[in-house]
């Protein structure tokens, strides 16, 4: 059975993973068995950070709702379980921005969670 050395579609798959290498360094975005090497890598990196990613901005939000309790006088474990105790349900996410954009607001839910700790 002869080989397809010339065909289409082994030209269009060629064509699509150098695609993908575009803006590589070197021969990762010139030629096609190191860019299909270098694009599988990327890929699996791409997929891991995405999840990475999600962790980051976690521990990102809670380093700054950690400062901002630190100045309120609390830390962060007792004001997550004041406000567990107060059946307030907000996310780090929003308590992070709550404390960066509105300190008042902040000092306010500091005061309910300290409230229902003692």
């Amino acid at each position: 059975m002869p080989r397809a050395v010339d065909g289409s579609r082994r030209k269009d798959r060629r064509t699509k993973i150098l695609r993908q290498a575009k803006g590589y360094w070197g021969r990762r975005s010139k030629l096609f068995r190191t860019a299909k090497d270098a694009v599988a890598k990327a890929q699996s990196y791409a997929y891991r950070d995405r999840k990475v990613r999600k962790r980051d901005f976690r521990r990102l939000w809670i380093a700054r709702i950690s400062a901002a309790c630190r100045n309120e006088g609390i830390t962060y474990s007792r004001f997550i379980s004041g406000l567990q105790r107060s059946e307030i349900a907000i996310n780090r996410k929003a308590l992070s921005n709550l404390a960066i954009e509105d300190p008042n607001a902040f000092s306010t839910l500091v005061e309910q969670a300290r409230s229902k700790l003692d």
